[in-house]
């Protein structure tokens, strides 16, 4: 399996992606570190945003990047109710998906995406893999502050 796919699988030095956000209920997902405004709903509504404008682009035509990046963030900190939580971690689970589909596509690697900046599909995988990856790390330390990590199907503890 390709590097791309293991890292998006949660190989290595990564937490499974889909993990981070096993048995995460409504009142954790918007539950806020003392003294942050962090939540795991903020950060998985983030990592959507960006999976879904970079999924967009490398589509075509390119999508310009928002002028600020509040833009890239939520409105609320944390999910108006339980189903509009349970529809974003759905979607997390699905733009994974179609990131794996995009990493694994040899034929279109060296596309370009961003013709301005010279990044090709590739780097822009790359650039998905450290985005989520920094966001997701974020993710399981407000579980761990919680006491709700390792999720159910396990995860590292060190």
């Amino acid at each position: 399996m390709n590097v791309m796919l293991q890292l998006f699988h949660g190989k290595g030095a990564h937490a499974d992606s889909l993990a981070c956000v096993e048995a995460v209920d409504f009142e954790m997902a918007g539950r806020a570190l003392a003294g942050t405004n962090h939540t795991i709903w903020k950060e998985i509504w983030h990592l959507n945003y960006w999976m879904d404008h970079e999924l967009r682009s490398i589509a075509g035509p390119e999508v310009p990047s928002p002028e600020h990046a509040a833009a890239g963030w939520p409105a609320t900190i944390a999910p108006p109710d339980a189903e509009a939580w349970e529809q974003e971690r759905t979607r997390f689970g699905e733009l994974i998906q179609r990131f794996v589909a995009v990493a694994g596509d040899f034929a279109i690697a060296g596309r370009l995406v961003h013709p301005a900046k010279g990044e090709s599909v590739r780097d822009v995988c790359w650039q998905m893999i450290a985005h989520n990856s920094y966001h997701l790390g974020q993710v399981v330390q407000i579980r761990r502050a919680f006491g709700a990590w390792p999720p159910p199907s396990g995860g590292d503890t060190w």
